[in-house]
């Protein structure tokens, strides 16, 4: 098999791996949006902001805050005023126990998962996707800008 239709393959497990995880959420009636956002909460701690939010997964500013909002109005939020313009994201106690109830048992899936991998087999997937991102972006250096 030539190296091309190799990586095709790769891009083909990444799908189903974002596939999996909008699975999870349906499974716990969540957004994609939302899971993340209340697992950043998980993982960041109480009172990281909404740019945290966006890092954490790559998501839009767009994405992040219309989510974030929703599950304030929903009631699993609170936002509080921080430095400057900064706002401050913190699970109410209906939050917390969603947190704990729905995403607290998908990252142990994931950790266990990772764990079963190693940590030899797992920085040797990171080095090799780190290094075909970089022959990529320099094959793609020369692309002219629209």
């Amino acid at each position: 098999m030539d190296a091309y239709r190799l990586f095709q393959e790769y891009i083909q497990i990444q799908h189903q791996i974002d596939e999996f995880y909008h699975e999870l959420a349906v499974r716990q009636k969540l957004s994609d949006s939302a899971l993340l956002v209340l697992w950043t909460l998980l993982e960041l701690g109480e009172g990281c902001t909404q740019t945290d939010i966006c890092r954490q997964f790559a998501l839009t500013k767009q994405t992040v805050h219309s989510s974030v909002r929703k599950l304030a109005k929903d009631g699993f939020l609170s936002l509080r005023p921080g430095p400057g313009r900064e706002v401050r994201v913190y699970p109410t106690e209906t939050g917390r126990a969603l947190i704990q109830e729905k995403i607290l048992p998908l990252k142990n899936a994931e950790e266990a998962a990772s764990r079963r991998m190693g940590t030899d087999e797992l920085e040797t997937m990171l080095r090799l996707t780190r290094k075909w991102l970089s022959h990529f972006q320099e094959a793609a250096a020369s692309i002219p800008k629209a």
